[in-house]
């Protein structure tokens, strides 16, 4: 610790052990007595009390050049500043202490967070299981169908509060892990459950998308050369949360390859992490993955690689009634009158006599070409055959039959 607090002050400058405190996530009283050493061993020097009217100010500290000599070094190591980094061991007890099986979600729950969806209705008993076992989840269909979304809705049925720390220390090396950008800090009294100080950080259970521009490397531990320590990966940073793997199969690396290198965390919950020294350590695995796929799932991978994914759903194209409900939704959304005479006679002629495959985003996207189309010619928008013949024109070349499609069992 005296090392980052040298580097601290490096940084920082002149600064009391409250305010080293305040960045080092320490309490003031154990910084007190390793700034007390800091001063044994000539590293840093009193500056005086600060200016305050407060009876207790505090004594402020410099870096002595011995000080800058140490800090310096210490840089040359890792150019780390921020949280005094947890132990491994009290990572791995906390991760498994909030995993997110602990939390057990309810038919209803499941039910309202997926409400703003049209769905079919044997589609929520397989969801609600695949949900609650905290595994894998493969949804798999047709373009356009709601995949996504319903991965991303299943995220919301979770409630619970979980901590997260700023940075881990593995072997005299420091992973940062706290992400501001991908981890919802969440303010309040901790739990019962929560950690004993301020190095770990109370955050909403995440929800981690990648897509196509996942690659196999980006699974493993970032090391930054210049600043010399690491940054943990995004599916570690999902750890009991959500992690959607988007497009799956779309990736530049076969999904085959990225099975392999999950066959042990999907099958064993744990995961392997190799440091730049050559020194390699387990982690949990313990989040929902979501893979979310265009393809048939005999053509991502073979059987065996297959068996690793616990939950398989297939998300079919809508029937008439869905297709017909999703319009008339988004109607409702963009405060255009819905007529249902004219959609279902449209359905009837593009759809049913052409025997094509309806999509979940055709209405949505109808909609948006009547839109433009309307503020084009200066007129109020409305769901018109006109309209939706012109709006149609944008559709047809992306058709399939319903022969083409036979691949996934229509």
């Amino acid at each position: 610790m005296i090392n980052l607090i040298a580097k601290i002050m490096h940084v920082r400058g002149t600064m009391t052990p409250a305010q080293v405190s305040e960045i080092i996530k320490l309490p003031k009283l154990i910084v007190r007595v390793l700034v007390e050493d800091m001063v044994k061993l000539r590293l840093v020097e009193s500056r005086g009390l600060v200016a305050s009217e407060d009876i207790k100010s505090d004594i402020r500290y410099a870096l002595t050049d011995r000080g800058k000599s140490w800090a310096l070094e210490a840089m040359l190591v890792s150019q780390y500043v921020g949280p005094a980094p947890v132990t491994l061991e009290a990572f791995e007890r906390q991760i498994l202490c909030q995993g997110i099986a602990n939390e057990r979600i309810s038919r209803e729950t499941l039910q309202r967070a997926l409400s703003h969806l049209v769905l079919p209705t044997d589609i929520m008993p397989q969801l609600g299981p695949a949900v609650n076992s905290g595994r894998s989840i493969l949804l798999y269909g047709e373009p356009g169908n709601g995949k996504t979304s319903i991965a991303e809705a299943l995220s919301e049925t979770f409630r619970d509060t979980i901590y997260y720390p700023y940075a881990i220390e593995v072997d005299n090396q420091v992973i940062q892990f706290f992400d501001e950008t991908l981890h919802d800090r969440q303010e309040g009294a901790d739990d019962a459950a929560s950690p004993l100080d301020a190095r770990w950080v109370r955050c909403r259970r995440p929800v981690l998308v990648a897509g196509g521009e996942l690659t196999l490397d980006m699974l493993d531990l970032s090391f930054e050369q210049t600043s010399r320590f690491y940054e943990a990966p995004m599916h570690l940073k999902a750890l009991g949360g959500v992690f959607v793997l988007d497009d799956f199969g779309r990736q530049r690396q076969k999904p085959q390859d990225f099975l392999n290198r999950w066959i042990v965390p999907l099958e064993k919950n744990f995961d392997i992490m190799s440091l730049h020294t050559g020194k390699k350590f387990r982690v949990p695995f313990d989040q929902l993955v979501i893979f979310s796929s265009n393809i048939p799932p005999h053509d991502i991978a073979d059987e065996a690689s297959l068996r690793r994914i616990y939950f398989k759903v297939r998300v079919p194209s809508p029937s008439r009634e869905n297709y017909l409900e999703i319009f008339r939704r988004v109607c409702r959304d963009e405060d255009i009158p819905y007529d249902e005479r004219v959609l279902a006679q449209f359905y009837k002629d593009k759809y049913d006599a052409k025997n094509l495959v309806p999509s979940g985003a055709h209405p949505g996207f109808l909609l948006r070409h009547i839109i433009a189309a309307c503020i084009y010619l200066g007129r109020e928008p409305e769901v018109s055959r006109e309209l939706l013949e012109l709006a149609w024109c944008n559709v047809a070349a992306s058709q399939r039959t319903k022969e083409t499609a036979s691949m996934w069992g229509l």
